[in-house]
């Protein structure tokens, strides 16, 4: 990494196929608001359980961007 700086958003994904499916909906909703993403970190993961079946998958993410210079 140069001399960048960064700031960090915190989302939480969800989705019904998948934990990577939840990761990849919250950084695409993310990036419509937010530009220079440049990394991301799961803090959490979680689920709703539905009749003894996954429900929805629960990621909570923290998304790293780039202030421009």
């Amino acid at each position: 990494m140069s001399d960048n700086v960064y700031a960090i958003s915190k989302v939480v994904g969800t989705s019904k196929k998948s934990i990577e499916d939840a990761i990849q909906n919250a950084i695409a909703t993310a990036s419509k608001s937010l530009q220079n993403l440049d990394w991301f970190e799961v803090k959490e993961t979680r689920g709703l359980i539905d009749q003894d079946k996954v429900a929805y998958y629960q990621v909570a993410l923290e998304l790293g961007f780039r202030y421009e210079k």
